[in-house]
């Protein structure tokens, strides 16, 4: 039985952050965001972790966390490219922008072999997630290839966070509002791209903040957090250039293939099913350069209370 890897998501830079703020420090000790979430999935049980960078940076992402990582956990590097797409399509000119998560996870198709959870580089999802999303998947491997046989829906796995335990005071965010069934499989993702906190709770625009929508504080919402077995890298492959043919045409310079939407796609299809693990842990990022400072307190506080040793 093949154990489950990690797969971080390091590609993208962070436009509204101004840098390249997957290995700013977080802490006194020169630890990254990736420090919290490797040793975090390392207790889990994850025993090797994949980076998805762009090549040009390779050495500062060995210097800063990889290196170091290697002397735990087995390390690999895959690079998102925006020239790695299928034959008949070429980039447009003027695009600089990546093709999304979805392909992001693509460019790690040739070194992945069995299950696999996915994050993003940059924010710190707690330990508890980990641990469900690793438990998750090892207890759903067996179930997966049984299913592969017989033709049923597969499971995938999504940690949700309560969106209450995921904005920041100092500026919008981009969440993925989820809703679920009876037996808290997800029936829908809905993505918010401007969500801020406000007095009630919370409240979303659609019209770059002209109008405002009350939104459930207590709503459950993705962060990007997903467990998928191996076969979900032959879907993501094979409806990529029906993305491209599709998306092209109507925004050529910043269409995304993103992960939901192909998940949203083969539940629709009847083909998969995806289990919500909701955790209470309290979600940490920097969107914002504002928002290092909260994150170094929330860093500080959690070694304080033993949640993290002050040196790993």
């Amino acid at each position: 039985m093949k154990k489950p890897v990690l797969v971080i998501m390091a590609a993208g830079m962070g436009s509204r952050y101004g840098g390249l703020k997957q290995i700013d420090p977080v802490d006194d000790r020169g630890h990254i965001i990736m420090d919290f979430s490797i040793f975090d999935a390392r207790r889990a049980g994850f025993e090797e972790v994949i980076f998805i960078i762009k090549k040009e940076n390779e050495q500062l992402f060995r210097d800063a966390i990889g290196d170091r990582v290697s002397r735990t956990m087995k390390v690999r590097y895959v690079f998102q490219e925006l020239e790695n797409i299928p034959e008949g399509f070429r980039v447009p000119e003027g695009r600089v922008k990546p093709w999304g998560t979805g392909h992001a996870v693509l460019s790690a198709a040739q070194v992945i072999d069995g299950p696999f959870a996915v994050i993003n580089a940059d924010d710190y999802y707690g330990a508890e997630a980990f641990r469900l999303i690793y438990d998750s998947l090892t207890a759903q491997e067996k179930e997966q290839e049984e299913k592969a046989q017989s033709g049923g829906p597969v499971t995938y796995t999504m940690v949700g966070y309560l969106l209450k335990n995921t904005l920041t005071e100092n500026g919008s965010v981009s969440r993925g509002v989820c809703t679920t069934d009876e037996r808290g499989c997800l029936n829908t993702i809905i993505e918010r791209t401007k969500i801020i906190r406000t007095k009630e709770g919370a409240a979303f625009s659609e019209d770059g903040g002209d109008t405002w929508t009350d939104l459930d504080p207590d709503s459950v919402v993705s962060m990007n957090m997903w467990g998928f077995p191996r076969s979900f890298m032959d879907e993501l492959s094979g409806r990529f250039s029906g993305f491209l043919e599709e998306n092209l045409p109507l925004n050529p310079l910043k269409c995304e293939y993103f992960l939901p939407f192909v998940v949203n796609d083969l539940m629709a299809e009847g083909s998969a099913k995806v289990q919500v693990l909701t955790t209470h842990d309290v979600w940490h990022g920097v969107t914002y350069p504002e928002d290092k400072k909260d994150v170094m307190e929330a860093m500080q506080k959690l070694k304080e209370e033993g949640v993290y040793p002050d040196e790993f």
